[in-house]
């Protein structure tokens, strides 16, 4: 089924000098507030020993699963609902072989072997000198515990902290472990050839813990943390920050956290406002002032305000596509563009107005599909065509949909994706959604792109 198109003529030069306040957001219009106004969700009473300034942990990971895991003495604390929350248990429930405190704890995920080498390493001085312990799939390896340098061949003992780091970031598979003010880099690849090349970084300072997260580094030292470069310890401006207001859900602080209420949990029924699938195979979904991963669930589904990942952004994204390692954020009459690469860096001269920009005033959705300058626009119950190669860009006469509304939308090799509420459609191709007479059957967003428990 074809897709006409206009002739409109546009304006392509006409730039925005700054950005205005946008006129109504997809919230406002629905009757919605701010998420940091929502009340926060009831904190377990061992919390507060988290939140006090005495607070430190021992060390911390991601579990095999996504979820955060805050060793201290004796117990692990774990993340739930996204991070709102943290729950603590004994460490002898989940690993009662280690037998007492940990003091670095590291997961090793090999795209190229994912069944093979999804192990999570926890390493101990004491009481039975050094070691490292290494689960899969909470079972222990056979061959441990063993000794840290008969694994980690020119590792010492007594560590501090450890975290893992992926060959985007490093260019190879290495593992960062932290003593003192001595950092070793010590490759994976390398490992029979016992290469592990110490480093000094003093703008870092030692770490008590250290995490990769979400393609990014830090290190945790008491009740602080701080960003850094896995390549050269550079640390960003703005740190140190601290951990109460970003992975603790301290009540009455906080980024965000537990005040963002059903709006930070992702298996919350509140509907997303758009949906992005970029050039990186990375997968945003947005909500009021927040951003979720989902294509991350090794490191969990958790909730960021915009502006962590897209420097300057605020208030609500209404729409989303990428192309041509471009990412378009639509904000009510307005569009943002970011060039994509490790991270995000909003391109001079924007927002500026969506019509100079696509040919339309506004919309509710929108999406790219992998390989193609074919941009969708949809607004209520039609959807209109947009070729990116053109200049200027000209808009296409609205072609029907089979729904009456839709909050976002996104196209990957699996298909078109229309989101309404807290379903989903899948359509197998574009011709299928302009062909289609009625809308193909619902799914659960919380359960099949956030994997929470039906």
């Amino acid at each position: 089924m074809g897709v006409p198109t206009a002739v409109l003529c546009l304006a392509w030069a006409l730039a925005l000098a700054c950005a205005h306040p946008l006129t109504q957001s997809k919230t406002e219009a629905a009757g919605g507030g701010h998420p940091h106004g929502a009340e926060p969700p009831s904190n377990d009473t061992d919390l507060a020993q988290l939140c006090t300034d005495e607070g430190r942990f021992d060390a911390t990971t991601l579990s095999e699963n996504g979820t955060m895991l805050f060793f201290r003495g004796e117990e692990v604390w774990e993340s739930s609902h996204g991070g709102l929350r943290l729950h603590a248990r004994p460490l002898a429930a989940s690993w009662p072989e280690v037998g007492g405190p940990v003091e670095a704890a590291l997961r090793l995920y090999s795209r190229q072997h994912p069944q093979e080498h999804q192990s999570l390493y926890l390493f101990q001085a004491r009481p039975r000198g050094e070691q490292v312990w290494a689960y899969s799939g909470g079972q222990l390896q056979p061959g441990f515990p063993r000794r840290i340098g008969d694994e980690f061949p020119g590792v010492p003992g007594g560590l501090d902290a450890a975290v893992e780091c992926h060959p985007e970031e490093c260019g190879g598979e290495t593992i960062l472990f932290f003593k003192g003010d001595t950092v070793y880099a010590f490759d994976l690849a390398l490992r029979m050839m016992q290469v592990t090349k110490p480093r000094t970084w003093p703008g870092l300072g030692p770490c008590d813990a250290a995490l990769r997260w979400l393609e990014r580094y830090y290190c945790l030292r008491g009740t602080q943390f701080q960003r850094f470069n896995p390549l050269t310890g550079e640390v960003p401006t703005g740190y140190p920050r601290d951990l109460r207001d970003y992975f603790i859900p301290c009540p009455g602080r906080g980024h965000g956290n537990a005040s963002w209420g059903a709006a930070g949990d992702r298996c919350s029924e509140m509907p997303f406002q758009a949906l992005l699938s970029d050039d990186t195979g990375r997968i945003y979904a947005f909500r009021r002032g927040l951003s979720f991963r989902l294509d991350s669930l090794r490191d969990g589904h958790h909730a960021w305000p915009l502006g962590q990942t897209w420097p300057g952004l605020e208030g609500e994204v209404d729409a989303a596509f990428a192309w041509d390692r471009r990412t378009y954020l639509i904000q009510g009459s307005q569009v943002s563009i970011f060039l994509s690469g490790q991270g995000y860096r909003r391109v001079l001269g924007y927002p500026r107005a969506l019509q100079d920009e696509l040919g339309v005033s506004s919309a509710d959705a929108a999406f790219t599909c992998p390989g193609s300058a074919n941009l969708y626009l949809i607004t209520g119950d039609h959807i209109r065509l947009v070729d990116l190669m053109q200049t200027p860009r000209q808009a296409g006469e609205p072609v029907p949909l089979p729904h009456d509304h839709v909050d976002g939308a996104m196209c990957t090799n699996d298909g078109v994706f229309l989101f309404h509420g807290p379903s989903y459609h899948q359509y197998h191709s574009v011709a299928q959604l302009l062909g289609a007479k009625e809308p193909v059957p619902p799914q659960s967003i919380a359960t099949h792109f956030f994997h929470c428990p039906q």
